[in-house]
């Protein structure tokens, strides 16, 4: 690994300034064809103090060419009081001043803010950021963000009496790494704000046990994950009881995620999907993992600690998996705008999982899980809030038909895909994507006359690839399916 050009984030070296991508986190600003005037780094800084702070490199851009700030000649004093002349109220923001191959860089590091709001000084405009844009706030979004910080001090209360013996150094060692730190664990983490330090002594806080510990609960109850299994696609209960598994996973955050991310492959069973493309029935999970994880690692993430009592549920029945996290939603966040609108519960949390490289881009989660269903022709994720939690459910299409399908089946497919005409494939499409039809139902899908469709179902009856589910002649209702056996 290359050595940092930063004092202050050792994560920080030329490489990463050139190729990292813009994030929650990270934001570069070049001097480009026009003079980037003071005032817009200015607001770029107010929306990462209302966020979860980070860095903004002023002198590299956004192809990630290192530039020399000394062409800015005389104005460049206007750079370095910026924080001071257009940010209300006084802030934590450092700059630090770095050379690289020659040229001189603006690093601003910001530290996160948990109670106060900032604005521009001669404007009164608010700002936030939300994955890699710059947001203005109006009036309502500023009540909202007042009301969001206050809920965020759980993760930055100091653990009383916390034995450093209970610390995952395996753990810690990978993320010195990761951070291309020297120094003592400890020191690494009181310069990422997860612990304190005064008179030499270390106190850790929840933000770090929930990180770092080898038992988390041992301090922070319910911090935990549940598994529970249910047969069928309703939790029963008394002489219906039917949980045929239940687990439960304690361990620190990433550890967790591990953990969690291996029991699940191994319990979610596989279907066959048909590429239409290729003619090939590709083997897929019942969910995909892109989809399930992220969920997972959200509500890690966002989950609200200080609500003690209620642990993280996966509940995985035969048509869907529902995963919950004691809430609400953050106030800046709705169901409508869960796709594009992002403010971390537990912004420490979240950043040193980034870190860790967990997930490629935290903000990014929610999309990710809509799109790779979508991917998978699967329905749309769902999100509720109910009785103070937020619940996931992502739905499968394996309960509606087998769960395996005829080698004999795949084979005759696969082999005679060429000879289909396109109607005939737009059948097993149907079929693969809703496990079972009507004749009006392919009718009407296939844009093709009656006759011409019941003839390609007769032939597929015949040649052993088709069961048609009913002993009267001429049932209209009667349904197809692939044949099971």
């Amino acid at each position: 690994m290359s050595e940092s050009v930063s004092k202050i984030n050792t994560l920080i070296t030329k490489e990463y300034l050139q190729t990292q991508a813009e994030n929650q986190y990270f934001e570069r600003k070049g001097l480009g064809d026009k003079e980037i005037k003071p005032t817009k780094i200015a607001e770029e800084l107010i929306g990462m103090l209302n966020a979860d702070g980070g860095t903004l490199a002023f002198g590299v851009s956004n192809s990630g060419e290192i530039e020399d700030l000394r062409t800015l000649g005389d104005n460049l004093n206007s750079y370095r009081t910026l924080v001071f002349d257009f940010i209300h109220p006084a802030c934590n923001i450092e700059l630090e001043e770095v050379e690289i191959e020659g040229k001189l860089v603006f690093l601003f590091h910001v530290e996160q803010e948990l109670e106060r709001i900032f604005c521009r000084k001669d404007t009164e405009k608010f700002y936030l950021r939300v994955q890699d844009t710059n947001r203005q706030l109006d009036r309502d979004r500023v009540k909202k963000l007042e009301y969001d910080k206050s809920i965020r001090r759980f993760e930055e209360e100091t653990v009383k009496d916390f034995e450093l013996e209970d610390l995952d150094q395996e753990l810690l060692e990978e993320y010195k790494v990761k951070l291309n730190y020297k120094s003592h664990v400890l020191d690494l983490l009181a310069k990422r704000h997860l612990a304190s330090k005064k008179d030499g002594e270390f106190n850790l806080r929840n933000s770090s046990v929930l990180l770092f510990a080898k038992d988390p609960e041992k301090y922070i109850p319910s911090a935990s994950v549940r598994y529970i299994r249910y047969e069928g696609t309703e939790a029963l209960t008394g002489a219906s009881h039917n949980v045929v598994k239940d687990e439960r996973f304690e361990n620190n955050i990433p550890r967790l995620i591990d953990e969690i991310k291996a029991f699940l492959k191994a319990s979610f069973k596989d279907y066959y999907f048909l590429d239409m493309e290729s003619g090939k029935f590709k083997k897929v999970p019942e969910y995909p993992e892109e989809a399930w994880l992220e969920g997972i690692v959200n509500a890690l993430c966002h989950r609200s600690y200080n609500v003690q009592g209620n642990v993280i549920y996966i509940k995985h029945f035969d048509d869907r998996v529902e995963i919950s996290n004691s809430g609400p939603l953050p106030a800046q966040v709705t169901i409508e705008n869960i796709k594009t609108e992002r403010y971390a519960r537990n912004p420490r949390v979240a950043r040193v999982l980034e870190d860790l490289g967990y997930v490629r881009q935290l903000n990014e989660g929610v999309s990710r899980i809509y799109e790779s269903m979508e991917k998978s022709m699967l329905s749309v994720p769902e999100y509720h809030v109910k009785n103070g939690n937020v619940y996931l459910i992502l739905r499968n299409k394996i309960s509606g038909h087998s769960k395996t399908i005829h080698d004999s089946v795949i084979e005759k497919i696969e082999k005679d895909w060429k000879l289909y005409n396109d109607t005939q494939k737009k059948i097993f499409h149907f079929l693969f994507m809703y496990h079972q039809a009507t004749l009006g139902e392919l009718v009407n899908f296939v844009k093709i006359n009656e006759n011409t469709v019941r003839a390609y179902l007769n032939k597929f009856i015949e040649d052993n690839l088709l069961d048609r589910m009913s002993t009267k002649q001429r049932d209209i209702n009667a349904l197809y399916m692939f044949k099971k056996q």
